[in-house]
């Protein structure tokens, strides 16, 4: 198994009173929170390279995992997953929500195609001496294996559709058009693991 890799820059802060002082110093314990900052700030290729690093991840999350079945609703968590981890009140809050749709979609399409007969289950990988274990935030829909075919070509024209929106929503503007396509690219390389299902 090959390492799973989160890309960004993570940046830990502690909170602060009225005075400046930190709230530890006022004998009130520290709230520590994680926020994921790009480099050069939202909108930059830095942050562009944290989402498609993400995507990237999640794809190759899903192609380890050995049942077919499974790719769908895989791709669906991960996707999720993507967006959620993208702050909201940024340059990204449309990409955040187009992928947000994405997942819903592709989630609904691997339930209404459900294979019975195969349980649903969290897909894990397990850690290594650099990367911590990674496991789904739900358990995963099987889908049918004589629905497969028809249910990746479904699968594929919404990812196809997510790639029309996100360069759609950068309309007129040179540097979402920059972003966004790259983001767009990320999606539709997606589809690759649709075929090989």
């Amino acid at each position: 198994m090959s390492a799973f890799r989160k890309f960004g820059i993570v940046a830990t802060l502690t909170a602060a009173s009225a005075t400046g002082l930190p709230a530890f110093a006022q004998a009130i314990p520290p709230v520590v929170y994680t926020v994921i900052l790009p480099a050069a700030g939202f909108g930059s290729s830095n942050y562009t390279d944290v989402v498609t690093g993400s995507i990237a991840s999640a794809q190759q999350f899903c192609a380890e995992i050995d049942n077919d079945s499974y790719t769908v609703d895989c791709l669906a968590e991960r996707l999720g997953k993507v967006a959620d981890e993208i702050p909201q009140g940024t340059d990204y809050d449309e990409v955040r929500n187009i992928l947000k749709d994405t997942s819903d979609q592709l989630e609904s399409l691997a339930r209404q195609n459900r294979d019975p007969s195969q349980t649903r289950g969290r897909a894990t990988r397990a850690a290594t001496d650099t990367t911590p274990e990674i496991r789904t935030t739900r358990p995963l829909t099987p889908v049918a294996p004589q629905s497969l075919p028809q249910v990746n070509q479904q699968a594929s024209a919404i990812l196809s559709n997510t790639e029309t929106l996100l360069l759609r929503s950068a309309a007129g503007s040179e540097s979402k058009t920059q972003q966004y396509s790259r983001i767009a690219e990320a999606i539709g390389s997606s589809k690759v693991l649709l075929r090989s299902a």
